[in-house]
C-alpha cells in the first residue's frame, strides 16, 4: 500500500465521526510500522480524544519509528483536548503524512513546523482534495465563525415543491427521504420558518436510531408559534431556538418556560435579518444548518448570501398548477444576468428521484 492508500483509509476512518466531532472536524488517522497498520483511530464526539491519540492508543505494538496518516494537520495547542503534537513526538513517530493544513489560526501551520523542529519528517497534501471537502463545514466556519448553511429541497420536475392545494406528502421516495434523515444528524441545526410550523407542524427531529437530534431554528417574526406546536411541546427533549423581531416580554417567557431559547434581533424587510442571526448561531457553536424552508425563506436567504450550498431532490414528476409552491419565491431578480449562480454541481440518483447538490457562487458585488 501507498501513502494514498493509507490516507484513504484515513478518511473513512474520519466519516464515522460526522454529526459527533463538530463544532470540531472530522479527522481520522493510521499508524504504520514497516508495512503493518498498528493502530487506528478517528475523532469520536467533540471533547473527546482526537484522531491522533485514539490510534496510538489502540497500537498492537510500539509505535517508536513508525508512520502516521492524519487526514488533518495535528493540533498544537491546549483546547477541549491537549496538544496532539506532543502525543506523537512522546510516541516516537518518525514521519508524519497529513492530507489538508489546519485553517484555524491557532494550528495553520504551526503544527507541522513543531514537529519538522524535532525532526519529525512531514509529507503533506495527500488527497488533499478529498481531505478539504470532508471537513468543508468546519473550514467555513472557523475562517468566518458563522454556519455553513445548505439549503435542502424537494420538487417535481417542473419545479413544484407541493400540489396547488398545499399537499406536499410526498415529493419524493421513501430512500430519498431516509437521505435526509442523515442529513439532519450530519448539521448541527435545522432551520425552517414560521409558515412551514404553521402549515406542516413538522417535528424537525432525525429519525435515524441512535442519531443526533439537530438544534431546531425557526424564524418567527412575530412570534406566532402555536405553544402547541411540536417544536414547543418537545422543546425540553430537542433543543428549540425562535429567532424573533418581537420585544413583548410575555410572549417570550410563555416559550422559554416550555423550555425554548428565544432570540430578539433587529428586523430586515419586515422578517429577521438572517445576517445577524448567523453570527448569534456561531457564537453558540452551530457551525452548520440545513435549512429546510419555504420559498419565502429560501429567497430570503439566498438574497442575504448567508447560503453555501444546494441540495436539489427531483422527482420524475408533474404536478403543475401556476399558483402551486416552488421552492425560492420571494421578490427574485429583475433580469436573468442577476441569478444566483451555483457551481461544482453533482447528480446522484437514490431510489426512484435524482439529488443535484451544487455550491453558491458567492456574488462579486458584496450583496450575498
Amino acid at each position: 500500500m501507498e501513502d494514498r492508500d493509507y490516507m484513504a483509509l484515513a478518511l473513512e476512518l474520519a466519516k464515522r465521526g460526522v454529526g459527533w466531532a463538530s463544532p470540531n472536524p472530522m479527522v481520522g488517522a493510521v499508524i504504520v510500522k514497516e508495512g503493518r497498520i498498528i493502530g487506528q483511530g478517528w475523532h469520536e464526539k467533540c471533547g473527546q480524544p482526537h484522531a491522533e491519540r485514539n490510534a496510538l492508543a489502540a497500537c498492537t505494538e510500539s509505535p517508536q519509528g513508525s508512520t502516521i496518516y492524519v487526514t488533518l494537520e495535528p493540533c498544537c495547542h491546549y483546547g477541549r483536548q491537549p496538544p496532539c503534537t506532543q502525543a506523537i513526538l512522546d510516541a516516537g513517530i518518525r514521519r508524519v503524512v497529513v492530507g489538508s493544513g489546519d485553517p484555524n489560526p491557532l494550528v495553520a501551520g504551526k503544527g507541522l513546523a513543531l514537529l519538522r523542529q524535532a525532526g519529525v519528517e512531514i509529507t503533506e497534501h495527500v488527497l488533499e482534495d478529498e481531505c478539504v471537502k470532508l471537513n468543508e463545514v468546519f473550514f467555513h466556519y472557523i475562517r468566518t465563525k458563522r454556519p455553513y448553511v445548505v439549503m435542502k429541497y424537494a420538487m417535481t420536475l417542473d419545479g413544484k415543491i407541493a400540489a396547488y392545494t398545499g399537499d406536499s406528502k410526498w415529493v419524493t421516495g421513501a430512500e430519498a427521504r431516509a437521505h435526509v434523515q442523515q442529513l439532519r444528524h450530519r448539521y448541527t441545526g435545522i432551520m425552517v420558518g414560521i409558515g412551514t410550523v404553521l402549515a406542516d407542524d413538522p417535528l424537525l427531529t432525525c429519525r435515524i436510531p441512535g442519531g443526533r437530534n439537530p438544534t431546531r431554528i425557526i424564524c418567527d417574526t412575530q412570534l406566532r408559534t402555536p405553544l402547541t406546536a411540536q417544536v414547543v411541546t418537545t422543546a425540553k427533549d430537542s433543543p428549540t431556538l425562535l429567532a424573533t423581531c418581537c420585544t413583548d416580554p410575555k410572549k417570550r417567557a410563555a416559550y422559554e418556560a416550555a423550555g425554548c431559547q428565544v432570540l430578539t434581533g433587529p428586523e430586515r424587510d419586515g422578517h429577521v435579518d438572517l445576517n445577524w442571526l448567523m453570527d448569534e448561531l456561531g457564537r453558540r457553536e452551530i457551525d452548520s444548518i440545513l435549512l429546510e424552508g419555504g420559498g419565502t425563506l429560501n429567497w430570503a436567504a439566498l438574497e442575504q448570501g448567508i447560503v453555501q450550498k444546494v441540495l436539489t431532490y427531483i422527482a420524475p414528476k408533474l404536478a403543475g398548477g401556476k399558483e402551486a409552491k416552488t421552492p425560492v419565491e420571494g421578490t427574485g431578480i429583475s433580469l436573468m444576468s442577476q441569478a444566483i449562480r451555483l457551481t461544482h454541481s453533482t447528480v446522484t440518483q437514490i431510489g426512484e428521484d435524482f439529488l443535484i447538490e451544487s455550491e453558491v457562487v458567492p456574488d462579486v458585488h458584496g450583496n450575498r
